[in-house]
């Protein structure tokens, strides 16, 4: 990137005009740094792009190895890779966990980010004090391409754990299509009842996929 001037550069860029300006390809540059003997850092970073098909989303959800097979990517940028959207995970998760809930859509956008484009179904629990902010989310189990297993005793142990006076039900549909199975109502209604028993409230069940998410609680099914 030396061979560029300094106008164009990513870094002095995101100095000069912010980090917004940046395109995918000049962010995973600096976060790079340096290239190989084949290619530059944006060079590198505009074929780990081609790799995907949803860019960055993609990436996030990549191995050290599948990283690595992009040549002149090695442990080290791998590694700096992944710590760094690791961070911006964190940064988001907290945020986050200061909000108070008031309506599905509070949830649904975080989670269509954090789980929309994950490989395996995984039920989560937000927990949430009885003001309605959050407590902790809590991953429950992580399933198979099409199923999870849930069971109430895993569930609400940690709810109870934390004194959560409610919960929020969340997991993911891998096939994008939201609209809840069999299963999920039937374990809904157990979950359901399993609360009412020790006092801590379900307040909706939200199923996430690439395009949008299903409300238990808007489609009057809790």
């Amino acid at each position: 990137m030396k061979n560029l001037p300094e106008s164009e550069r990513p870094r002095e860029r995101l100095l000069s005009n912010g980090a917004g300006t940046l395109s995918a390809a000049e962010l995973l540059a600096i976060i790079i740094k340096t290239g190989s003997k084949e290619d530059s850092a944006i060079g590198l970073a505009n074929r780990l792009l081609s790799k995907t098909t949803k860019g960055i989303e993609d990436i996030a959800d990549m191995s050290i190895e599948e990283l690595k097979e992009v040549k002149g990517i090695g442990d080290a940028k791998a590694a700096q890779i992944i710590a760094s959207l690791e961070l911006g995970r964190r940064a988001n998760s907290a945020r986050f966990k200061k909000m108070k809930i008031t309506n599905p859509t509070d949830l649904s956008d975080y989670f269509i980010n954090e789980m929309a484009y994950l490989k395996r179904e995984y039920f989560n629990i937000v927990m949430l004090d009885n003001k309605n902010f959050i407590i902790e989310i809590h991953t429950v189990s992580i399933g198979s391409l099409n199923s999870t297993i849930v069971h109430p005793r895993e569930v609400y142990k940690n709810a109870i754990r934390r004194s959560s006076a409610s919960i929020i039900l969340v997991h993911n549909h891998p096939s994008g299509d939201t609209n809840p199975s069999k299963e999920d109502i039937a374990i809904t209604e157990r979950l359901v009842e399993c609360g009412n028993i020790l006092g801590i409230k379900v307040l909706d069940h939200i199923i996430v996929g690439e395009n949008g998410y299903f409300s238990f609680k808007e489609q009057n099914l809790i």
